[in-house]
């Protein structure tokens, strides 16, 4: 396994890309730890909401800590200490879930009881939300060491949402200094959490705009060879659903899938045009390439290739539309476990070793639960 590693990285470099989704990011710690095994470390991660707290964890430790920085991070968010033990799954569940939206979770937030007098009630832009994230606040400062986080060992970027004017803004530490405030923008979910305002903006959770952040990595300049973990926690396939119960679980998944499909298409098109344009720029005579609009035109061409691994979290066999809000002592294990196998599973097949046509700049790996179910390029 750990001659993989080389094997990675001479693709490229390692990117690491993780959605939102509440406690379903537990499953991103298994993701992280089977890379850490296999001796692949990411040199970029990318997250949104829980997302960026999982990807400041890991940029924000050595790497000889992240783990246990993660895993301590999670076991802090428990919330079924006052869970009576012996429940039925659904009245243990329901309970849980009662003491979440009542009481808030352990070093993540609590509520806000002006929030619940009335929607009407002013409590001002900045605290605008039922629950107050101070608890996340203090968390993230006594685990991530930001000073390390901002030295340029692993770059991190993380998507918030404008608030005043709709339009995603990625904050990434290679071009400028990420602290707490960034991670807590990128989580802050209306109306559950306030805005975040940073240099005179107000920022929501980033999930709101795109909760796949994956377009990141290839829209950056300039573009690298990458292998890219994308880490989806929301399932884009499922059943039809033939109760409400059915519905407002399946609902939750199409909606923070955030049109990732969609995404992925258009990337795998635009970078094999990249690809067209390069190949046709050689065919052109030196003498003309000199010319300022030819070379102009050229300049959009990009011969980089891109793997993308997209590991696709399975449904546990017990979860409803509440399970983003899960954090149970089994549901952070089950979820982590399931990750680490997946992507061990996954890493054992090596499919960026699949023959791909030589155009293709775009190359898609998806497994579900370590199986591959497509290993193919944009047509």
């Amino acid at each position: 396994m750990k001659s993989l590693a080389k094997e990675v990285a001479a693709l490229g470099q390692t990117v690491l890309v993780l959605q939102g989704g509440g406690a379903l990011g537990a499953y991103q710690v298994g993701v992280y730890e089977a890379l850490h095994d296999a001796g692949i470390a990411p040199e970029w991660v990318i997250g949104t909401s829980i997302g960026a707290i999982n990807a400041s964890l890991i940029a924000g430790s050595k790497p000889e800590d992240r783990i246990a920085k993660m895993c301590e991070f999670w076991r802090r968010v428990e919330n079924d200490h006052f869970v009576p033990g012996g429940l039925p799954v659904w009245l243990a569940t329901a309970t849980r879930n009662s003491l979440a939206v009542s009481s808030g979770v352990p070093s993540f937030f609590s509520p806000n009881p002006f929030a619940f007098m009335s929607p009407h009630h002013r409590l001002g832009a900045e605290a605008a939300g039922y629950y107050t994230v101070e608890p996340l606040r203090r968390t993230l400062e006594e685990l991530v060491d930001f000073k390390y986080l901002n030295s340029g060992g692993t770059r991190i970027t993380v998507g918030a949402s404008s608030v005043r004017t709709a339009e995603m803004r990625y904050f990434d530490s290679r071009d400028e200094r990420i602290g707490v405030e960034h991670i807590l923008a990128s989580g802050a979910l209306p109306p559950g959490f306030p805005p975040v305002r940073i240099d005179g903006e107000l920022y929501w959770d980033g999930g709101i705009l795109s909760n796949t952040p994956v377009e990141v990595v290839f829209d950056d300049n300039p573009r690298r060879n990458s292998v890219v973990f994308a880490v989806h926690i929301w399932n884009p396939h499922g059943p039809e659903p033939e109760t409400i119960w059915e519905v407002m679980n399946r609902q939750k998944d199409v909606q923070y899938s955030s049109r990732a499909a969609a995404h992925i298409k258009r990337q795998r098109q635009l970078h094999k045009l990249r690809h067209i344009v390069a190949e046709l720029s050689k065919l052109i005579p030196e003498e003309k390439r000199r010319d300022n609009r030819i070379s102009d035109m050229a300049a959009y061409g990009c011969l980089t290739r891109m793997h993308v691994v997209r590991l696709l979290a399975p449904a546990l066999d017990y979860e409803d539309h509440s399970k983003d809000i899960d954090f149970s002592a089994q549901g952070i294990r089950r979820r982590r476990e399931a990750g680490y196998r997946d992507t061990i599973e996954t890493l054992e097949k090596a499919p960026w070793r699949e023959p791909a046509d030589e155009i293709e700049g775009f190359i898609l790996h998806e497994a579900s639960g370590g199986r591959m179910v497509e290993t193919a390029a944009a047509h």
